[in-house]
């Protein structure tokens, strides 16, 4: 968990002004989620790799997704929001915007398919990922000593009866060391309900062999991140950004 919690910040320090911002040369590695506008669940995928020559090219095809049951938002990661834009909040139904860190696995499985150095955990009864945005752990994973026993402690637990849950990786929206509380919690790549039917509370969701996929193929070493944004606002920044 140390591993991972130095990983996240060090995606989150390459924080920059507006007029300065560009995917970190280091990052070779990025998720691509396009939707319509602000105001959609639906999202477009596409996983992207750039080796020596520094030229974006896309792995495999696109997949369809589903977001936040009112669209996006700008959230707080790598990228900055535009001067007075709303941002997300806890419990707002948006998936958060812009350019994230992502990595660190957890499921049900004992093991999964992953890349060296990608950190999974197996949830057990006693994990827990806090989203109440009074406590000092908000937004982390949170392991007990002992069985969860208080109205609070069972209300964060980590969900191991739902399917949608059974495997995700993290999306650093509003993640360490940068927290704000009330900002939004608990955003992650998690397999869609439905199959596809519903949207979600602000994750980006998706079939169960499309994650599995993704999971296997991100590769730490490779610093890789997630870019979501409607496409307008994709194209408005894609050469000032430096996206794929």
């Amino acid at each position: 968990m140390q591993r991972l919690l130095r990983f996240l910040a060090c995606g989150l320090m390459t924080l920059a002004t507006a007029s300065a911002f560009q995917i970190p040369a280091s990052s070779t590695q990025c998720v691509v989620g396009t939707a319509k506008d602000w105001n959609t669940s639906y999202v477009i995928l596409a996983l992207w790799q750039r080796d020596g020559g520094g030229a974006w090219k896309q792995v495999g095809p696109t997949w369809s997704g589903r977001l936040g049951r009112d669209g996006l938002v700008w959230g707080r990661g790598m990228s900055p929001a535009p001067a007075g834009a709303r941002l997300k909040s806890e419990g707002d139904w948006r998936a958060p915007a812009g350019v994230f860190s992502i990595g660190g696995a957890w499921g049900n499985d004992a093991a999964i398919k992953k890349k060296p150095g990608q950190f999974y955990r197996q949830v057990t009864s006693r994990d827990l990922w806090v989203e109440d945005p009074t406590s000092k752990d908000y937004n982390k994973n949170v392991i007990l000593d002992h069985e969860p026993s208080t109205p609070w402690e069972k209300k964060q637990q980590m969900k191991q009866d739902d399917p949608a849950h059974k495997i995700k990786l993290f999306i650093a929206h509003n993640a360490a060391p940068r927290i704000v509380p009330g900002g939004g919690s608990s955003i992650f790549f998690h397999i869609w309900r439905a199959d596809g039917a519903k949207p979600t509370a602000g994750c980006t969701t998706m079939q169960e062999d499309k994650l599995r996929w993704l999971i296997s193929n991100i590769d730490p070493s490779r610093n890789p991140v997630y870019v979501l944004l409607p496409a307008a606002e994709y194209q408005a920044k894609r050469t000032e950004w430096k996206l794929p």
